[in-house]
C-alpha cells in the first residue's frame, strides 16, 4: 500500500509508538519530503526529555506537560491516549483526521496483515503464528504490542513478507482502513473498562479486526468464548471465511480437540497436528491459543509438517507463566502479564491439582473482582495481596477459605510467600491488575519476581518494597 502524506503532522504522546512515528516522518522529512512534525504529550519526565531531546535534533517540535496544540494536517494518537483525555478533546477540536499508529503502519506497509486481538493470548498466540510461519519457510515479523512498533516494522518489511501484529483495543479506537488478511479474535472478557467507559465499547472495539475483510480473507474465532463466538457471524456476513476454534465441540472447518489430540479440519480432511501434553505450553487457555494459531497460519500458507513441528518447538513467553526457579522444592512461575482477572483464572488451569499460593496485585482498571475472588479461593491455599488494589482485594477477599495476607509492595509480597511455601507447591505471580502503582510496565515486575527468586535461591532475603 503506498500512503504519500505532505503537511504537519502532530504525533500525541512520546511513549514507543510515538517516538517510532515521529522517527518515520523525520526520515521523510530528512528524504526530501513536505513533512513537518510535532510531539505533544501531558507528562514529563526524564525518560521523556531523553526522547524529546533527541527528536528536536533531528527537526521535530516537541512539546512536554502541556495539553495545547500545535495546528496540524494530521494527527496519530498513541494508545496510551485516553478518549476522555484533555489532550484527545483537544485533537478533536482541530478538526483534522486522527488516525492511531497501527492504522499509519497499516497505509505505509507493503506486506500482507495477520492481526491477533483478544482479552487474553494475544502475546502467546502472536509469537506461535510467527515461528509457526517462519517454521514452513514464510518470512514473518511480529509487530505491535509484542516486538517493535508497528510502523518501524512496516517500513522493513517488504510485500513477500508478513507481518503478525498483537492488537488492543485501544489500537482500534482510531483504526478506519486497517485491513488484515488474516485476523484472530481469542477472547472478550472484562478489561480496560476504565478506558473504554463500558464493556459494550471495549468489545465493540475489539469486534473491528473484522470491520474491512472481505471474500478471501480468513475470520479465525475462539467459540468457546462468549464474547469471541458473537463475532464469527458477523465475520461471516462480510464475505470472510471463518475458522472456528473450540475445545468443546468439533466445528466444521475449525480447529479442535479429539481423543487428546489438536486438529484441524483442512478442506473436509481432519489432520492431527500434535498431543496436547507434546506441546510446551501449560494451561487450558494454551491449548486454545495454540488451535487458533494453527489454523491462523495456516490460513497464512503454512504447511501441515511446519504446523506440527512449531507447535512442539515453542517455548514459553517471557512474563506469561514463564517458570522463574525451584527454591527449596518451590517452584516459582512468573506471570505478570496476567493484568486482568480472566487472565488469572486461565493461569490456574496450569498446574493440575498442585498447591498454589497466588500474588495478586497492582492498580485495578476498574475491573470488578469478586469473581476472581472466588476462582482463586477455590483453587489456591494461600493468597498474597500487594500494590495499590490491596486493600480493595481484601474486601472480596474477606470471606475466602484461602488465607489470605496482605502486604505493601512486590518484595513485601514475595517474601511472605516464600514464607508460606512447602516444598512441592507452586508460587504464583499473576497480579490480576496493572502494574502501574510501583513499575514502569508488567516487564519490570515480572523481572523483579525473577530477581527476587533468583536473591532467594541464591540464601539471600529480599529488602526494601
Amino acid at each position: 500500500m503506498v500512503f504519500e502524506f505532505s503537511g504537519h503532522l502532530l504525533v500525541l504522546g512520546l511513549g514507543t509508538s510515538g517516538e517510532a512515528v515521529a522517527e518515520w516522518a523525520l526520515r521523510r522529512a530528512a528524504g526530501g519530503s513536505q513533512v513537518l512534525v510535532s510531539v505533544v504529550d501531558s507528562s514529563r519526565d526524564s525518560r521523556l526529555e531523553a526522547r524529546a531531546s533527541r527528536l528536536r535534533e533531528m527537526g521535530a517540535d516537541v512539546r512536554l506537560g502541556t495539553e495545547a496544540l500545535p495546528s496540524a494536517d494530521l494527527v496519530v494518537a498513541s494508545p496510551g491516549i485516553r478518549p476522555q483525555s484533555g489532550l484527545m478533546a483537544a485533537a478533536l477540536s482541530l478538526g483534522v483526521p486522527i488516525i492511531s499508529e497501527v492504522e499509519l503502519a497499516y497505509r505505509i506497509s507493503a506486506a500482507p496483515w495477520i492481526a491477533v486481538t483478544g482479552t487474553n493470548g494475544k502475546t502467546t498466540t502472536t509469537a506461535l503464528v510467527t515461528h509457526l510461519l517462519r517454521e514452513s519457510g514464510i518470512p514473518a515479523e511480529p509487530a505491535g504490542n509484542f516486538g517493535p512498533a508497528a510502523v518501524t516494522v512496516a517500513e522493513n518489511v517488504g510485500a513477500a513478507g508478513v507481518i503478525v501484529a498483537e492488537i488492543s483495543s485501544f489500537q482500534m479506537v482510531h483504526a478506519q482502513e486497517f485491513h488484515p488478511r488474516v485476523a484472530v479474535l481469542l477472547n472478550i472478557t472484562p478489561d480496560h473498562i476504565d478506558y473504554h467507559g463500558s464493556m459494550e465499547a471495549y468489545s465493540a472495539e475489539k469486534g473491528k479486526v473484522f470491520a474491512n475483510q472481505v471474500p478471501g480473507d480468513t475470520a479465525v474465532v475462539d467459540v468457546d468464548d462468549p464474547g469471541s463466538a458473537a463475532y464469527a457471524d458477523v465475520a461471516a456476513r462480510r464475505g470472510a471465511t471463518v475458522r472456528r476454534v473450540s475445545r468443546f465441540t468439533m466445528p466444521e472447518g475449525g480447529a479442535y480437540l479429539r481423543g487428546g489430540a489438536l486438529v484441524l479440519d483442512d478442506n473436509g480432511s481432519e489432520q492431527v497436528l500434535v498431543r496436547v501434553d507434546e506441546l510446551g505450553l501449560r494451561g487450558d487457555h494454551n491449548v486454545s491459543n495454540a488451535l487458533a494459531a494453527a489454523a491462523c497460519a495456516r490460513a497464512a500458507g503454512a504447511d501441515l509438517d511446519a504446523l506440527r513441528r512449531g507447535l512442539k518447538s515453542f517455548s514459553p513467553i517471557e512474563h506469561r507463566l514463564e517458570p522463574a526457579g525451584v527454591v527449596h522444592g518451590v517452584e516459582y512461575f512468573n506471570d505478570s502479564k496476567a493484568t486482568n482477572p480472566d487472565a488469572v483464572v486461565k493461569a490456574l488451569t496450569a498446574f493440575g491439582e498442585r498447591s498454589l499460593i497466588v500474588l495478586l496485585g497492582g492498580r485495578n482498571k476498574g475491573v470488578d473482582m469478586r469473581s476472581l475472588a472466588e476462582s482463586v479461593s477455590a483453587r489456591a491455599r494461600a493468597v498474597v495481596l500487594f500494590g495499590e488494589a490491596a486493600s480493595e482485594l481484601a474486601e472480596v477477599f474477606s470471606e475466602s477459605s484461602a488465607e489470605v495476607v496482605v502486604t505493601g509492595g512486590m518484595t513485601d509480597a514475595f517474601n511472605a510467600a516464600r514464607d508460606l511455601a512447602r516444598a512441592g507447591e507452586v508460587v504464583l505471580l499473576s497480579p490480576g491488575c496493572t502494574s502501574f502503582d510501583e513499575f514502569t510496565g508488567y516487564e519490570q515486575r515480572g523481572e523483579r519476581f525473577k530477581e527476587l527468586v533468583s536473591s532467594a535461591g541464591a540464601g539471600d532475603r529480599a529488602d526494601g518494597a
